[in-house]
């Protein structure tokens, strides 16, 4: 295992904007009332102004605050690993980078946004904040950045996985934030992002000291995770590459993919590949279409592949991949071929993270799983070819929260679906 490192004064000092860089502009929100484009004054009860702006903004670079810096350097830059012990295995000619997100205080690529959004909340004099949250890695990435800014959260996590995973609830409260399963409502539904984002907007709708903030999905989350693929470019210079030959990440609402793979976008030899599950395949069975982020319809409509809002997936253990819809931004590239997607079923996933942690000895969590289940396809295929093939993936987040997930996949009760 070879790594790669920058010092914390070479952290990205602004995010990368990739909408200047779409083959085609991005479509607008519209208004779930009106069905026009949506407008600062829509979605200031929402957001902080700041967000709105690089929601809608065209300029290719925006400047990350200092005091988002200050926090960032707590654990970037994050390392670039080779996973030479991996390629081994797999007797591939490929050589397969990752970049370790989970090395950040949640354990996931989510803490990037949650920092930005709660200082942009904070200086805009918000002192508390409503969220959702599905396997718990966004809650409790928002839970720290709070705790960081003195702000109040107040978390819906999806059923399925409140069940599942009561160590993040616990992560959550450590943090100070109210953590409660969703749908409120519906004590036997095993809820959905959709339903618990209808929970944390109707939570906060009417509160003038309450924001929402959103984990996925929308251009200025995306945006702040652009800090992982700035990295992983001067990381793989370090390395001797040029550039990698296919980006691969997991795709839920698309937050860890369009970290590492939007600042590839502009260099046309890269290939680009979202990974999803089958039990939740909205960029490979899904249409493109305007629809709703959440299931009550109160969201703005968003031009995006998407199964239907009503959509509720199976309670899989990669609960962060169970949305109905996807990034705008993402589905964008999809629809113009930019980047290509594949949907694995469960049991293929957890056969490739098990694979991982024997070779590499990190425990991925569900969702970073089906990065890797596709990194290893794409090096099992340069092996058949017998092409070198530089493929790099994003290892988003750990597993230790999730072992029983892998309790029932080593003991045979895990669904394949």
């Amino acid at each position: 295992m070879s790594r790669w490192t920058l010092s914390p004064d070479q952290i990205p000092s602004a995010w990368f904007n990739v909408a200047p860089h779409l083959p085609t502009p991005p479509q607008p929100p519209l208004h779930p009332g009106t069905r026009e484009p949506v407008g600062p004054d829509d979605l200031a009860p929402l957001f902080p102004m700041a967000c709105i702006g690089q929601e809608v903004s065209a300029m290719p670079w925006i400047d990350i605050p200092g005091e988002v810096l200050d926090i960032l350097r707590l654990w970037r830059p994050t390392p670039l690993v080779r996973a030479t012990r991996l390629e081994q295995a797999l007797g591939t000619p490929a050589r397969i980078y990752f970049k370790d997100e989970s090395v950040s205080p949640s354990g996931s690529h989510k803490t990037n946004t949650a920092v930005a959004q709660a200082f942009y909340n904070k200086q805009e004099g918000i002192t508390r904040l409503s969220t959702e949250t599905g396997a718990g890695q966004w809650g409790t990435a928002l839970s720290f950045a709070c705790s960081q800014f003195d702000l109040d959260l107040k978390v819906y996590m999806v059923r399925a996985s409140y069940q599942q995973k009561p160590y993040r609830k616990i992560a959550m409260e450590t943090w100070g934030a109210e953590v409660v399963p969703s749908p409120v409502d519906e004590p036997d539904h095993p809820g959905s992002l959709g339903s618990a984002i209808s929970d944390a907007v109707r939570d906060c709708v009417g509160r003038e000291d309450t924001h929402y903030s959103l984990g996925s999905v929308l251009n200025h989350v995306l945006l702040h995770q652009t800090v992982i693929g700035l990295e992983a470019k001067e990381q793989l210079e370090l390395a001797g590459e040029r550039l990698p030959d296919v980006v691969v990440a997991s795709c839920g609402g698309g937050s860890n993919l369009g970290g590492i793979a939007f600042p590839f976008v502009p260099d046309e030899t890269v290939r680009l590949l979202a990974v999803e599950p089958t039990s939740c395949p909205t960029l490979t069975q899904g249409r493109f279409d305007y629809d709703f982020g959440d299931v009550a319809g109160m969201t703005p409509l968003m031009p995006m592949y998407t199964l239907g809002h009503d959509f509720v997936p199976p309670s899989i253990h990669a609960g962060g991949l169970r949305y109905h819809g996807d990034s705008p931004l993402v589905s964008a590239l999809v629809r113009d071929e930019r980047m290509e997607a594949i949907a694995y079923p469960q049991g293929k996933v957890f056969e490739a993270a098990v694979q991982f942690a024997r070779t590499e000895g990190k425990i991925p969590a569900p969702e970073t799983a089906h990065a890797i289940r596709g990194a290893i396809d794409e090096a099992l295929a340069a092996k058949e070819t017998g092409e070198e093939r530089v493929v790099l993936f994003n290892f988003s987040g750990h597993g230790f929260l999730d072992l029983a997930a892998y309790d029932d996949y080593t003991h045979g009760r895990l669904e394949q679906g």
